[in-house]
């Protein structure tokens, strides 16, 4: 059972930033993404403003303009202190995905996977990873995410980071 927050939405939110010049790559991510946009496919990471001094979520939030015939989220988790996984959830069905949770180089590494056969349609949803770490402010420069997605006609892929954006 995915434990999620009584209410997932951000209180904040921010416009599209301009993609990175120097693309990201989260750990076994496989070829780093372009930057936070990739035709339809839009992303932003972000830690979520109810996080505090001993627990946080970290979001990636996903906007797509057309259907996804496939999708892996991967969010990687900076290893920086009792870094511990105390769940995930997605806005979109539970039972459209397989989530995997691991240590691997460092991280605390959080994967969904869209089981064959289902799609994501046009929309905004967000993928977060909840855990645990060591007591104090955390620094999350290190954390990273990567998507990559199919629509019927090309493969797309994005990839970020959890730093503020100004819009």
């Amino acid at each position: 059972m995915d434990p999620a927050p009584a209410d997932p939405t951000p209180s904040t939110s921010r416009e599209p930033a301009e993609p990175s010049a120097s693309p990201s790559r989260t750990p076994d991510a496989g070829a780093p993404a372009a930057g936070e946009k990739d035709g339809p496919l839009w992303s932003d990471g972000s830690v979520d403003p109810h996080s505090n001094d001993f627990w946080a979520q970290s979001n990636v939030t996903l906007k797509t303009r057309e259907e996804l015939t496939a999708l892996t989220v991967e969010l990687g988790i900076a290893q920086t202190g009792g870094v511990t996984s105390t769940g995930a959830w997605r806005s979109l069905p539970e039972s459209d995905f397989t989530l995997t949770i691991a240590e691997k180089d460092g991280y605390l590494v959080h994967t969904w996977v869209l089981k064959q056969g289902r799609t994501v349609p046009a929309g905004q949803w967000m993928f977060a990873g909840q855990y645990n770490h060591a007591r104090g402010g955390r620094d999350a420069r290190d954390d990273r995410y990567v998507a990559t997605a199919r629509t019927r006609s090309e493969q797309l892929a994005v990839s970020g980071d959890f730093a503020r954006h100004e819009g």
